[in-house]
Formats: C-alpha cells, sequence, structure tokens
C-alpha cells in the first residue's frame, strides 16, 4: 500500500467523519469511530489533528467549499443575470434534495458546537464561513456579468446566506419540495434585485 501525505490523510478523516456522522450524528460520533470508518489507527487521527474540534473545523471548511464549487460550476458565461442566479441557488438545491442528511449535519454541527463548551467559537466561524462563501460567490458573479450589487456586498452576502440556512432547514422539516421551488424563484428575483446596479 502507498504511503499517503498529511494532507491526504487529513482529507481522508475528514472525508470519513463527515460520513460517520451524518449517519450517527456529532454527538456519538467519536475520534475512535472516525478512524474506524477512515480505517486508520488512533495515532494517525493525532498526528494529523490536535484535536477533534480542529476536525470538526476541518469537516465544516470542506463541506461549505464543496458547496461553494458545486454552485459554481453552475455559472455559465452567456447566462442572463437571472439565470445565473437560479441555476446557482438549483444547483445548491438539487445537493440538498439528494443528500438532505448533510445538510442536516451542518445544523448538528451548530448545535454541538452551541452546546459544548470550547467548541462555541466554531459555530460562529461556521456561519461567518457561509457569509464569506456567499460573498465570494456574489462577487464572482457580478464579475462574470460586470455588474456591482447596488448594495454593499456583504449585506447581499448575509442576506443569502440567512435566505439559503432558513429554506434549508425549513426543507429538512417539512420536505415540500414544491414550495421550496416557489421560494427559490422568489429568492433569485430578490437577488437580482439586489446585484442590479
Amino acid at each position: 500500500m502507498a504511503r499517503m501525505s498529511s494532507a491526504e490523510r487529513r482529507r481522508q478523516l475528514v472525508e470519513a467523519a463527515i460520513r460517520a456522522m451524518t449517519r450517527d450524528g456529532v454527538a456519538r460520533t467519536t475520534t475512535r469511530s472516525i478512524c474506524a470508518e477512515a480505517g486508520v489507527s488512533l495515532s494517525v487521527f493525532h498526528y494529523c489533528f490536535e484535536s477533534k474540534q480542529a476536525l470538526l473545523e476541518a469537516a465544516i471548511e470542506t463541506i461549505t467549499d464543496n458547496y461553494v464549487a458545486r454552485v459554481m460550476s453552475a455559472v455559465e458565461p452567456g447566462a442572463t443575470l437571472r439565470e445565473t442566479v437560479r441555476g446557482a441557488l438549483r444547483t445548491y438545491w438539487d445537493h440538498v434534495t439528494a443528500h438532505p442528511g448533510e445538510h442536516m449535519l451542518t445544523y448538528d454541527l451548530t448545535q454541538y458546537a452551541l452546546r459544548e463548551p470550547g467548541f462555541e467559537h466554531l459555530a460562529r466561524a461556521q456561519y461567518e464561513q457561509y457569509v464569506a462563501s456567499a460573498a465570494d460567490l456574489v462577487e464572482r458573479v457580478g464579475a462574470v456579468r460586470g455588474i456591482a450589487p447596488k448594495v454593499p456586498v456583504e449585506v447581499v452576502a448575509r442576506y443569502l446566506a440567512a435566505a439559503i440556512d432558513g429554506l434549508t432547514l425549513q426543507f429538512l422539516v417539512l420536505g415540500d419540495k414544491d414550495a421550496a421551488d416557489g421560494h427559490l424563484d422568489l429568492m433569485a428575483d430578490q437577488l437580482v434585485s439586489l446585484m442590479e446596479g
């Protein structure tokens, strides 16, 4: 078996942690169960991460980065701003409906961080990462379209992060795909109105 670099081992452990936490919940997932999921020893975990907290930070970052990459893949150069925004929202939403457990995990991570002493900052970092990612998306879409939002990018980003967060949680609770589709259209219209100067 070929040796893995520490970066590859970290990625392996993060992916195993996401699978295990999605299946078992954050509170019930231990470093030992993550190592078992990854097929590595506990010493490998300690070589790659200084703590479970560091692993959770890496998991949150990985999940968010994957969402951003997926959404950015939907940005087509010839599309209108409305088509671009709606396509990006649809790409994210298709992942929500196909992988609800992974999205439930993001809420579980937040709740765990808020309740576990010493982990509170993770919830704040998680939501700040959502806003930063949304800001990056707004700026990149604006750059592709040659426009600047008529309100500050951070305002649009915080609105987008809050709206997506609420819509995702509502879908996870109610499971109403038709209502979600209507809300996505409304959200796309509102984002376009905020972005068109």
